[in-house]
């Protein structure tokens, strides 16, 4: 049946170029040397024979559930200022799996804006994600540079304590939590967030979820 149809579509292109080579010997050998190459290069890739195998449509991959960073953001750092923007197009890379784009776009916005507090925290997270939630040192300089920048602002502190207890270091965010929350205003507005993580942290290691608290290192002795 292969050939069938081969032959037809030689003998249609010869058909339709032929009026316009009548009477030019070249032309006419030129077009049958053309058509019978083109059957030898049939015969010789084609196999007209070999059953179809229709590729499959690539599987749907499940996105990548916000962070807690992502979810938390807007209350303590704001949603409606430059820095929000940026770090909403790297959220929306890190859902995909892309955490390597999520962390170029902060950087690039860095280079805009390098004292922004909020992008340097945003780099910070983004690093924790990209390292599938371990603190590296540079996560550590991105969280340690936005504190410099705003040292009262309570973004640095409390998602530095986020990103450690990501990555299993629950004492030390305890830790971080607990001197931000003594150091909150009465009346911030965001008291209560930094509460709700030490009632989850306290949860989990009460039903054994995550180790208990380690003991206090005994004093020096006098």
């Amino acid at each position: 049946m292969g050939w069938v149809v081969m032959l037809v579509l030689a003998l249609l292109v010869a058909a339709g170029l032929w009026r316009w080579m009548r009477g030019d010997t070249g032309l006419v050998q030129f077009l049958g040397a053309a058509l019978l190459l083109a059957l030898a290069g049939y015969a010789w890739q084609g196999r007209p024979g070999m059953a179809g195998a229709p590729k499959a449509p690539p599987a749907a991959t499940e996105p990548v559930p916000d962070s807690a960073f992502a979810e938390m953001r807007p209350d303590l750092m704001g949603q409606f200022n430059n820095a929000a923007h940026w770090l909403s197009l790297a959220e929306s890379y890190q859902r995909t799996g892309n955490t390597k784009e999520g962390v170029e776009i902060i950087q690039n916005a860095l280079r805009r804006t390098p004292n922004n507090p909020d992008l340097w925290v945003g780099l910070g997270n983004a690093l924790v994600q990209h390292a599938d939630g371990l603190m590296t040192p540079a996560a550590e300089l991105a969280f340690d540079r936005a504190l410099q920048i705003a040292p009262d602002h309570p973004g640095p502190r409390f998602f530095y304590g986020v990103a450690l207890a990501q990555g299993g270091r629950f004492d030390e965010a305890e830790q971080v939590w607990r001197q931000l929350l003594a150091s909150a205003p009465p009346s911030a507005t965001w008291r209560g967030a930094i509460q709700e993580q030490l009632d989850a942290l306290a949860q989990a290691r009460t039903q054994g979820r995550i180790p208990p608290a380690a003991a206090p290192a005994p004093a020096p002795a006098n």
